[in-house]
């Protein structure tokens, strides 16, 4: 007879078999890594509890505990900021910029960062309510049926679909899609980098987009500034500063990490690249952010 500890055992077993998938929806609902797997261990706990028997697909019940959880978080976030206004960018996953395989990493970094699910998308999903952001990720991302959303956001299958299809048009009005080609998307980074440094205003408007958006998540919240001669200003300003800046993966897009001299991170910067100039890019320069992360050592120096 199989014992209560070698149930748990085998219920172990499995559970990690699923952990990555349930990482990558729970990081596209909330955007946050640390948020994402307290989600996923929270899932873990509540398994544990359960009389499997009654349980005919695991992948399927975990990702609606899971899914659930995200869909409490996202709903208790919005009442937060209602008060507090605090905002920040989703969390950046980074990885070293040979990491372009699935030989190389983390399982769970490689579902966060799976199907080029990059910041600019990360952003957009950010503005969506929490209902039709999980509609959107669970149909859209992952391929579930409506029928199977519909519980989980306590709605028809009709009205669920509806939601997605609402997020669908707002991510697809507003997502700037980035160049697929990782090495063009260097180029204009390395190129961004040199004119930085040099101090060369005219190249960096070359390189920049008119229009280019700049994102930073700072301690005291989210900064946006709007065009190419303002972005530019604060990148030759930035150079000022000594920092190393050492080329990275940010969510598969080319991006950068800058270091102190004591090899502390001080930012992470994603990059979307559009026809060889850059349309957006987002900064994280929040310290309790970036503890978060984890991205010491990663990257080469260089740049």
């Amino acid at each position: 007879m199989e014992t209560q500890e070698a149930r748990q055992e085998l219920l172990a077993t499995q559970f990690e078999e699923h952990r990555p998938r349930l990482v990558a929806v729970a990081y596209r609902m909330l955007g946050s890594v640390s948020e994402a797997e307290d989600a996923v261990q929270d899932g873990w706990l509540r398994l544990s509890r359960t009389d499997t028997t009654q349980v005919d697909n695991l992948a399927a019940w975990l990702t609606t505990v899971v899914s659930r959880i995200c869909l409490d978080e996202l709903r208790a976030r919005k009442s937060r900021r209602e008060e507090s206004l605090e905002e920040r960018l989703p969390d950046p996953v980074v990885s070293a910029p040979e990491d372009t395989s699935d030989q190389h990493g983390d399982p769970e970094q490689q579902a966060m960062v799976a199907d080029a699910v990059g910041m600019a998308m990360l952003v957009v999903l950010e503005e969506l309510a929490p209902a039709e952001r999980l509609a959107f990720v669970l149909h859209d991302m992952f391929g579930l049926q409506f029928s199977e959303i519909a519980p989980i956001v306590e709605r028809s299958p009709d009205a669920t679909k509806m939601l997605a299809s609402r997020a669908r048009r707002r991510v697809h009005g507003t997502r700037t899609v980035p160049d697929p080609d990782l090495a063009r998307q260097r180029a204009a980074v390395d190129a961004f980098q040199t004119a930085a440094r040099a101090g060369d205003f005219e190249a960096l408007l070359k390189v920049l987009d008119p229009n280019v958006v700049l994102r930073t998540s700072a301690a005291d919240g989210l900064r946006i500034v709007r065009g190419a001669e303002a972005v530019a200003s604060g990148a030759v300003s930035f150079q000022r500063l000594g920092m190393e800046a050492r080329p990275v993966l940010v969510n598969g897009d080319a991006g950068l990490v800058a270091v102190d001299t004591d090899g502390v991170v001080f930012s992470i910067v994603s990059f979307t690249v559009v026809d060889d100039r850059i349309v957006e890019m987002d900064i994280v320069t929040d310290p309790d952010q970036l503890r978060g992360l984890g991205v010491a050592g990663v990257g080469t120096a260089g740049g």
